[in-house]
């Protein structure tokens, strides 16, 4: 059983009713609080507080403060009138019962119609955003719209220019070509009248030089007897070229890079003569130091690391003094955050750019800098 609280007091004005419950380690989390507009109720387990109000009040405006073991309740009167007492006098059980149900059906169709009403702002919210959204979206796709056709008149407009442009390119070539035919008739014309007028003439030189060269011909055919010589003994004639590992000439070659390719060559012939399991399995294009270098690069573009790294391994085990092997299988590494191989490869890479440097001679490698620079 619940333990009534009547050690209660109570204030009130025309307006208001101000009443004070002392409930001993009271707690806001803890206590349950129920107001309707003739009937209060305080329970804080195991006590127990409830009054039938003399008069309705409006408790959507009514307050309560629970605090220092107390709660002290503001009530606002719906009509301002002086109650003669706190509750309602002569008040049985049944009438107190019938007075709780109202209470709480009350209470709870007020607590229906709020989330009914809740439910219906959501609602016209959802459809007020919706609209709005919809309407951006519109003007939107207007804009678009607008845009497009702009740009399509624009299109249409530089086509036509270019048409116009064009045909009027188009009939200055005609009109040229129909004068060059005009001029080119006019020279042939030119030229027939010129042959028509100068043919006596030249009939009559022709009949003088046939009776010229008639007469002649009893001596000259002598003097031809006599200048022929005689024909030439049959010889042979040696040529001597020099020796070149490439087709072109020595002037069209590039000597440094053809000598770099023929000594790494035939470092990876000796390589491949050596018994290595890996290549026994290759064919013979892709024994070239090379066409695995291309193939790690391919396999790095696809960002398949492992991949590439056999591949430059297996170059750099058939030459080892390509630099370049050596700083693709570092950034191989570098992608796998193999940082100590990474920096291995990299020093291995300039100490064979350093020990190249050296070995070249001066004069070459100062024509080496001028090819590559194209001087």
């Amino acid at each position: 059983m619940p333990l009534q609280v009547s050690d209660y007091s109570w204030q009130q004005t025309e307006t208001a009713v101000f009443l004070s419950v002392p409930l001993r380690g009271v707690c806001v989390r803890d206590a349950d609080v129920f107001c309707t507009e003739n009937y209060l109720k305080v329970n804080f387990a195991p006590f127990l507080f409830e009054v039938f109000l003399y008069a309705p009040i409006d408790d959507e405006s009514s307050k309560a403060k629970i605090g220092d073991d107390t709660i002290v309740f503001t009530l606002r009167k719906k009509e301002a009138v002086l109650w003669e007492a706190l509750s309602v006098s002569g008040v049985d059980k049944e009438m107190m019962q019938r007075i709780r149900e109202k209470s709480i059906l009350k209470a709870q169709e007020r607590a229906k119609e709020a989330t009914e009403a809740k439910a219906a702002a959501r609602r016209e919210d959802q459809k007020y955003a919706l609209n709005v959204m919809m309407k951006i979206e519109d003007e939107e796709r207007e804009k678009i719209e607008r845009m497009k056709e702009n740009e399509r008149v624009k299109a249409t407009k530089e086509l036509e220019a270019w048409k116009k442009h064009q045909r009027k390119a188009e009939e200055q070539k005609r009109i040229q070509r129909e004068d060059k035919l005009h001029q080119q008739e006019k020279q042939i014309e030119e030229g027939k009248k010129l042959k028509h007028k100068s043919f006596p003439r030249n009939s009559t030189s022709k009949n003088l030089a046939t009776k010229g060269r008639n007469s002649e011909n009893i001596f000259s055919e002598k003097l031809k007897e006599d200048s022929i010589p005689a024909p030439r003994s049959i010889g042979s004639i040696q040529v001597n070229f020099t020796p070149r590992v490439f087709p072109t000439a020595l002037r069209e070659s590039r000597v440094a890079e053809e000598e770099e390719w023929l000594h790494k060559q035939a470092e990876a012939r000796r390589t491949m003569n050596t018994d290595i399991p890996e290549l026994s399995d290759l064919k013979e294009e892709e024994k070239n130091p090379e066409w695995l270098k291309d193939k790690g690069n391919k396999l790095f573009a696809t960002e398949n690391y492992l991949a590439a790294i056999n591949a430059y391994n297996l170059a750099i085990r058939l030459n080892t003094k390509i630099p370049l092997l050596y700083l693709n299988r570092a950034a191989c590494h570098l992608k796998l955050k193999n940082l100590h191989k990474a920096i291995e490869d990299s020093s291995k890479a300039c100490r064979i750019m350093k020990l190249h440097l050296r070995l070249i001679h001066p004069t070459k490698l100062y024509k080496m800098m001028l090819r590559r620079f194209g001087i």
